[in-house]
């Protein structure tokens, strides 16, 4: 049977202006920014409005594997399910990077027939956030580098600046660069770098920030590095965070666009769910908490990092508590977790299915013990997907008195997210959240991760390498203790091991260094080895993508 492209799919749609949409997110018109017919940013003003927060509803996935989860996928559908069977409801998702695009991933506006639309402008410019934090990013940078020129009156030592340059695209190239070369007058030779523009400071504090005012104080306490005699150095000591607060005025208001069904979607921000939270901006999600009965947000990859973040930081910071989280998860990605190649997985296994179940359950356990949120699993469809594999999954789950409800919402939209919607809003109605973080902020920094990977992770405990404990106490020192903490782990398994698929035991956890990110008010804690400028695969997606002579783009997916 052949199935339609994604993008096939979405430019079959014929979708609403924008206003109209607006409508159904009791949204008035003279808040709304243009961004053509059907694209709009939205007033921060709108957060001043007097409409009771609707129910939060945050969906996570199982540990990643290259079979694909579809998360994003669910959360739209399950949006979709929602609106019908006659709930009023908004989606919150991040917006997708251009290196995933061009690279191996694709795009990141959902699938077959949940998605947001327009599918092509969301994955490519959209409405010029990513490249306002591109250039917040590299004006930082060029006057870091300019103070060093003309004179260093701050004392910068140049071997011990951590500010990067960034571009949102994957660039090996650029990792490690030197530059300032040709002479006196073309500046200081040194070393530098650049990240993903995803992965910089920027993007998660305009994705935590609350108001133009908070993200401006935010952006002034960026740590850019260090002086000779072993200070830190600032963005407001180099008088850059009004400027740059300039550049991301626009970028701060959340963008307004549509499901394929017409449910309205806040598509804001995108911050690395390693080595930043992972999550669409505060703002945003507050925006659709604002404007529906229900408010369906996403976090990125499984939920021992994306839900963890969520919940332990941005949760934390905002004062956000979900009502319930869903668990996604696929006979696929189970299956690799049970032990099966990728090249085998289009072969009915109940063995390796039943292998893969506890990683499911672990992540089920720890939205359900460890955050004391409701929780419910749900099944996404596959075509390959038997009718034995699904029921097995649904069955074992009944049996550990887990709540499970099939999505099908790939293939037949809102329509077949109509029970996961059901049992949504069941756990929303009839049980209550007793929400508790899984460390106190007040614990010292190594305890707090410690409680991370005993609780979450289920490990037996934490490893400090020589560099991480020295670079501990000197955050706690410099007055960082209370931070929360952002760990920067291999997605593909609950340790920092990625080989160790399903739920792994008897395991710890290396931290080779820790960094601060002062803007953003958490302490990165590193483990493995976590890219933040990726490289382009052998052949990367680029090359399907194209344009015809009337404009239509073909190979996004």
């Amino acid at each position: 049977m052949a199935y339609l492209s994604d993008i096939e799919i979405a430019q079959q749609c014929k979708m609403q202006h924008i206003r109209e949409i607006a409508k159904t997110a009791h949204v008035d018109e003279d808040l709304l920014e243009y961004y053509g017919k059907y694209k709009a940013k939205i007033d921060l003003s709108l957060l001043e409005s007097d409409r009771q927060n609707g129910k939060l509803v945050l969906v996570t996935a199982i540990t990643p594997t290259p079979a694909g989860e579809g998360k994003t996928t669910t959360t739209i559908g399950l949006a979709d399910g929602l609106r019908r069977i006659g709930k009023d409801v908004t989606v919150a998702l991040r917006e997708p990077s251009l290196g995933p695009v061009f690279g191996v991933k694709g795009g990141a506006a959902g699938g077959g027939y949940a998605q947001v639309v327009p599918m092509e402008d969301i994955n490519l410019h959209f409405t010029g956030d990513f490249h306002a934090i591109g250039a917040a990013n590299n004006l930082l940078a060029a006057m870091l580098d300019n103070h060093i020129h003309q004179g260093n009156a701050l004392g910068i030592d140049t071997r011990r600046i951590t500010w990067k340059r960034c571009v949102d695209m994957n660039d090996r190239q650029l990792r490690y660069v030197t530059d300032g070369l040709g002479g006196k007058v073309n500046g200081v030779p040194r070393e530098d770098g650049f990240d993903i523009t995803v992965a910089s400071e920027i993007m998660a504090i305009l994705c935590l920030s609350n108001s133009l005012t908070d993200l401006k104080e935010r952006l002034s306490r960026i740590i850019v590095g260090y002086t000779f005699d072993d200070q830190p150095v600032t963005c407001g000591q180099l008088k850059a965070q009004g400027a740059m607060t300039a550049l991301l005025k626009d970028a701060l208001k959340p963008n307004l666009v549509q499901t394929l069904e017409g449910t309205p979607a806040f598509v804001h921000g995108g911050p690395f769910a390693n080595i930043a939270h992972g999550c669409n901006s505060v703002i945003a999600t507050k925006m659709a908490l604002k404007m529906g009965d229900y408010a369906i947000t996403e976090a990125g990859f499984g939920a021992d990092l994306g839900a963890e973040k969520f919940l332990d930081i941005k949760c934390r910071m905002a004062g956000l508590t979900p009502d319930a989280v869903v668990v996604v998860a696929t006979v696929r990605a189970l299956k690799m977790h049970g032990g099966l190649a990728k090249d085998q997985l289009g072969t009915e296994d109940l063995d390796a299915l039943k292998k893969g179940i506890p990683n499911l359950l672990r992540h089920v356990s720890n939205i359900k013990n460890v955050y004391g949120l409701p929780c419910v699993v749900a099944v996404n469809r596959f075509p390959t997907d038997t009718d034995a594999e699904i029921q097995c999954i649904m069955d074992e789950c009944k049996t550990l008195g887990v709540n499970v409800a099939l999505s099908n919402v790939w293939a037949e939209g809102g329509k077949g997210g109509e029970d996961l919607a059901k049992e949504v809003v069941r756990l929303c109605e009839e049980e209550t959240p007793d929400f508790t973080f899984s460390y106190d902020a007040d614990l010292s920094i190594e305890d707090k991760i410690r409680a991370i990977v005993q609780k979450v992770y289920g490990g037996d405990d934490v490893i400090l390498t020589p560099a991480a404990r020295k670079s501990m106490d000197k955050l706690a020192a410099m007055g960082f203790g209370q931070c929360p903490v952002c760990m920067a782990k291999t997605q593909y398994s609950f340790s920092d091991d990625p080989k160790k698929l399903g739920a792994p035991e008897g395991f710890t956890v290396t931290v080779r260094d820790m960094k601060i990110s002062a803007g953003a008010g958490f302490i990165v804690v590193l483990t493995g080895d976590i890219m933040t400028m990726p490289g382009l695969p052998r052949v990367p997606a680029a090359e399907r993508i194209d344009v015809d002579e009337n404009g239509v783009i073909t190979g996004l997916f």
